[in-house]
């Protein structure tokens, strides 16, 4: 939404904002879901819901509905034959999964997955809640092998633990990294110090302070190689 404090509101040379038909901090009403023109009818599977909440009773917490499409909150301890029940329901596509950080005093994470029936050209999100004071997650890659990876990364980027995972490696910072950047407490310019980079010269020493400028210090120049004669190529 546009601030109009803001001078460049009323500059007519700026782009216009992009304008949102409808937030989640809104209240939904009906006309939001009718005329949203970002809802499609692949995300509504209310017989999907109904034959979970058949199969699994209270573990299916409760849904959540937004541009016609289904959010399913379950039970974290349930998610492994939940998606083994989707799956036999035709959903043989694990399209991704991800972490969730909403620095909440509880229940401060989620989890998300998002499951498709390439059959029925349908498509499910499931969610967990999972409170910092158990990140154990039960892996899911039994039933979805495609799991893999992304479990590995919402491990590295959050430090979810997934229970039963083959290979619960981090996917990009190193085994001894001491911290999961994507929590909301992670500085934005990194931790100094935390992870040795490659040398700025090529005699250099290791960088440790990626962004040595922001924290008050002379960053080394890059080393540039010399120009080079377009004529005598």
């Amino acid at each position: 939404m546009s601030n109009p404090d803001d001078p460049r509101a009323s500059d007519p040379q700026d782009p216009e904002e992009l304008r949102f038909h409808f937030t989640p901090s809104d209240e939904p009403t009906p006309e939001h879901e009718t005329d949203n023109p970002h809802a499609k009818a692949t995300t509504r599977v209310p017989d999907v819901i109904e034959a979970l909440r058949d199969e699994f009773g209270d573990a299916v917490l409760e849904v959540e509905r937004y541009a016609n499409e289904d959010t399913v909150y379950v039970e974290k301890q349930k998610i492994r034959p939940i998606c083994r029940f989707l799956k036999a329901q035709g959903f043989d596509y694990f399209a991704d999964l991800g972490g969730i950080d909403n620095f909440t005093e509880e229940d401060r994470y989620e989890v998300f997955y998002n499951l498709v029936s390439t059959e029925r050209q349908k498509r499910i999100r499931l969610k967990i809640r999972v409170d910092e004071e158990d990140m154990r997650v039960p892996s899911v890659v039994e039933v979805y092998r495609a799991a893999n990876w992304n479990e590995r990364e919402a491990y590295d980027m959050f430090g979810f633990t997934f229970v039963d995972h083959p290979d619960p490696r981090r996917m990009y910072m190193p085994e001894d990294f001491d911290y999961h950047p994507l929590r909301k407490e992670f500085p934005q310019l990194g931790v100094p110090g935390s992870l040795p980079l490659p040398p700025q010269t090529p005699d250099g020493e290791l960088t440790m302070d990626p962004f040595a400028a922001a924290h008050g210090s002379k960053p080394v120049k890059s080393y540039e190689e010399p120009d080079t004669d377009s004529d005598s190529e």
